[in-house]
């Protein structure tokens, strides 16, 4: 059986198993470009959009290693994972159904047209949202898992797996803000029921993008279980004396177990990271809605020409956020050369994190020069040429350090805490999950001290990020030789 499984069809399983990431993050893609926007669409306060992405962290922290610990001891005749990952399509469907229709339930529970905040269209919107994100923790976790189950020990097939699910996450990231970039009613053609009485154009789009990425999601994810098959996992026999070791302490125990024997090095990795993501997630969250608002001059709840205006800069926005992923696709490929050409994981990721706050210091820039362009081509007018070029270039400059950030952390990590339970990987989710609270519950209180908009929590990004790049030329550990780790391998 295990000669089996070890044969050359794996390869193709992986790549079938690895393509489920496509779908998956086509529906991310989604969600990081028109969620902000959406929200105010549908009259709510810019805060709120803030504390709606509070269900990410959340989610994180509580439904990703209950399913990991779950998924690990299944007994189920499908197998370990794959009920996981046929759950998680099912969460990300259903998810789906609450956000694209959020409009429409909203109406026939009573909101008005004309009101504003559409509240109960808002509130149903925001439960789908915490729905996708329990359904993107409930899939991707075993479907990484299933690729590991799938190399086996291997490390070639192991490498291949990272780069297949690498790939097909960058492959979807481009399919979704290529959909989220489509000029008003293009995506809304597809389906010409997505446009109601209570959805208008820009929500028919929305509606219909959603509805694409998860036809892709369960076609990918219907075809990948049904070809791969998932060995049913029997439980090894387990002394009485040591059944305590196989408890849920196993899954959130052992990662803050870390933390009382946990060194220097490890703690300023952490510190590091999270002023990185404080950075990240203000124009991670808000970049679309920049567009429209600050650029583009649009405003959500203005008059449909200043609504127009707003959804175009979205749509830009969305179109910028496809070059970056790109450019993360491209940078990904070549991390390893880059660091050793510049004397080290540590020093690239210090020398980008100035790029990132360079990058966030010339949105104001940006936004200036399209407020000045605005008072001699009028308060309608779109952004000049260049200043849009301007503006969407930023988005691809910013995927040079997004590329670094998803890769040299948890390479730093797995050096640092030399266990290789998956514990240095879990603390490290902590300096990502943290930084995201802190930046769902204060941006929007942050933002309204000054007037409201972006550029108050890109500054503090800006800040953030040099502070991280100093730090970590400073007193980041450097990894360990080559030869350690040909040692430890």
């Amino acid at each position: 059986m295990e000669a089996k499984d070890t044969a050359a069809p794996p390869l193709r399983k992986i790549i079938s198993v690895a393509s489920i990431a496509a779908g998956a993050q086509f529906v991310w893609a989604l969600q990081l470009s028109l969620l902000t926007p959406y929200v105010q669409l549908l009259g709510g306060p810019h805060k709120w959009s803030a504390i709606i992405w509070l269900y990410g962290p959340i989610s994180g922290m509580l439904v990703q290693p209950i399913v990991g610990y779950s998924s690990d001891r299944c007994t189920s005749r499908f197998g370990r994972r794959r009920p996981f990952i046929a759950s998680g399509a099912a969460f990300y469907a259903f998810a789906v159904f609450l956000i694209g229709y959020a409009a429409d339930i909203g109406y026939k529970m009573g909101d008005k047209l004309e009101q504003t905040p559409r509240v109960r269209a808002i509130a149903i919107f925001a439960v789908g949202i915490c729905f996708l994100d329990v359904a993107s923790d409930t899939l991707q976790g075993p479907c990484r898992a299933f690729l590991a189950d799938l190399a086996a020990v291997d490390a070639k097939r192991t490498r291949a797996a990272n780069a297949f699910y690498s790939f097909f996450m960058a492959g979807g990231n481009v399919l979704g803000y290529a959909a989220a970039s489509y000029k008003r009613t293009r995506a809304a053609n597809a389906f010409p029921f997505a446009m109601t009485n209570a959805c208008d154009t820009y929500c028919a789009n929305l509606k219909s993008c959603f509805l694409l990425s998860i036809i892709l999601l369960l076609i990918v994810t219907v075809t990948s279980l049904w070809y791969v098959k998932d060995e049913q996992w029997s439980p090894p026999p387990v002394n009485p004396d040591e059944e305590k070791t196989v408890s849920d302490d196993a899954s959130f125990g052992e990662i803050f177990g870390v933390f009382k024997v946990m060194e220097r090095p490890m703690w300023m990795l952490l510190i590091v990271t999270a002023l990185n993501w404080i950075a990240w997630f203000p124009f991670l969250f808000l970049d679309t809605d920049w567009m429209g608002r600050e650029v583009y001059g649009g405003s959500s709840e203005g008059d449909d020409r200043m609504k127009k205006l707003y959804s175009q800069g979205v749509h830009s926005g969305a179109l910028g956020l496809m070059f970056n992923s790109i450019v993360v696709a491209f940078m990904s490929l070549g991390v390893e050369w880059i660091g050793r050409k510049v004397g080290g994981a540590k020093r690239l990721w210090g020398i980008v994190n100035f790029i990132l706050a360079i990058g966030l210091v010339m949105t104001v820039l940006v936004t200036k020069l399209a407020a000045d362009y605005r008072k001699t081509a009028g308060p309608y007018a779109e952004p000049s040429p260049g200043i849009r070029a301007g503006a969407l270039s930023l988005f691809a400059v910013l995927g040079i350090p997004l590329a670094i950030t998803f890769r040299i952390p948890f390479a730093l990590a797995s050096s640092t805490i030399s266990s290789s339970s998956g514990a240095g990987r879990g603390i490290l989710n902590l300096a990502i999950v943290i930084p995201q609270m802190i930046v769902s519950l204060g941006g929007g209180p942050f933002d309204a001290l000054f007037g409201g908009g972006n550029l108050p929590a890109f500054i503090v990004g800006a800040i953030a990020a040099a502070t991280s790049g100093v730090l970590a030329l400073t007193v980041l550990p450097s990894p360990p030789s080559s030869n350690n780790k040909k040692k430890n391998a």
